[in-house]
């Protein structure tokens, strides 16, 4: 069953003033780690989740988004410590393209969306101390556990490519911005690694 997987960060006695450095930081590793160079859009939200946002920017795909740091710079005019802010910017991953025209399915380099997010101290009634004072939102794990697959050499080897690229990823990030604390972690409370172990395990 897929479930949606996410990496907390904490920073020790992190000022609202930092955050800005934090969060450039942690958007200018995706280049580097299978991601785009450029934010696909920023979003301020105030007070908490079920607001309406009060900033809202599109800047697109490619060479029309905006680098890490002017879109950080101008989604962060906003600062308050009751506001949380949002990018996106692309991530690719291999994944499975299923065809009722081909019984085995065609695994594909395909880019999705992840979501940054910052937080103020007193946005959500400080929801960053469980969820970090920078959330990532990768989306779905089924790329590194889809278990409706069957698990031959060949999805074993792109599942293991996309596990690489995610600890890649996450390490090079926690260094970047200076993190102290991480934790990856799913909805479902589940450990990830466990889940990889027994599903990898299948091939034995």
């Amino acid at each position: 069953m897929a479930d949606t997987l996410y990496l907390s960060l904490w920073y020790p006695n992190l000022r609202l003033a930092e955050l800005a450095g934090k969060l450039t930081a942690v958007l200018g590793a995706f280049e580097k780690h299978g991601g785009e160079g450029r934010v696909y859009s920023a979003t301020v939200w105030p007070v908490k989740w079920s607001e309406s946002p009060i900033f809202q920017k599109v800047y697109g795909r490619g060479e029309r988004g905006l680098e890490p740091n002017l879109a950080v710079e101008d989604a962060l005019e906003l600062l308050h410590e009751d506001y949380a802010y949002e990018f996106q910017i692309g991530w690719s991953l291999w994944e499975p393209e299923v065809s009722a025209a081909v019984s085995e399915p065609r695994w594909a380099r395909e880019q999705r969306m992840v979501r940054v997010t910052g937080y103020g101290p007193l946005f959500d009634d400080g929801a960053y101390e469980q969820d970090g004072h920078i959330r990532i939102d990768f989306g779905s794990d089924a790329a590194f556990l889809d278990e409706e697959i069957e698990l031959d050499s060949v999805v074993a080897r792109h599942v293991e490519e996309n596990v690489r690229q995610l600890i890649d990823l996450t390490t090079a990030v926690e260094k970047d911005s200076g993190a102290t604390a991480r934790l990856l972690w799913s909805e479902l409370g589940e450990s990830l690694a466990q889940r990889l172990a027994a599903r990898l395990g299948m091939t034995n």
